[in-house]
């Protein structure tokens, strides 16, 4: 049964790729994500699953965020043999964690890059800080109990990364 639904996702989400709109590609920085996108007209959602790097003791963690982008700006005169500067900016959510760990938490986005245009699909490269303000849980049980320890996650703040994704 396991086989099935793996594999009946795994045709719709091909379907899904071809249909307009789509963007994939990836994300470095504080984190090494795989990075999705889906555009209507003058918004899209974005959806980043990877590994983050930016936390206390330099562990690696599994990172996923989804977020909701505005397009707010979008200059074509700049470099108009090049392609289309743009400045984007959104709302979501950051959630991540490993062993005995877990952070959780309402993001922020903002966007700046270059939409290249002169290929035969567009491709978009950016600059992005997207800062996440939740909790660290640190947990943890031995012979006497358990133990949880809860604090601002100040190093979600320092999310950010160089993001690349490819236009269907």
């Amino acid at each position: 049964m396991k086989k099935i639904i793996l594999v009946l996702a795994a045709c719709l989400f091909s379907i899904s790729m071809h249909a307009q709109g789509w963007a994939i590609g990836g994300r470095a920085g504080a984190t090494v994500q795989f990075d999705a996108q889906y555009h209507w007209s003058r918004t899209y959602l974005e959806g980043r699953f990877g590994a983050g790097f930016c936390n206390h003791h330099g562990t690696v963690t599994a990172d996923f965020s989804a977020m909701f982008n505005w397009k707010l700006c979008n200059w074509s005169d700049w470099t108009p043999n090049a392609g289309n500067w743009f400045l984007d900016a959104g709302v979501g959510i950051n959630v991540g964690g490993r062993e005995n760990y877990a952070y959780v938490g309402p993001a922020g986005i903002i966007k700046f890059g270059i939409q290249f245009t002169g290929g035969a699909k567009p491709v978009s490269l950016s600059l992005d800080w997207n800062p996440a303000f939740g909790a660290g849980i640190g947990y943890y049980h031995d012979r006497w109990g358990n133990y949880s320890n809860a604090a601002f996650n100040e190093m979600g703040l320092a999310n950010i990364g160089i993001t690349c994704v490819v236009h269907l």
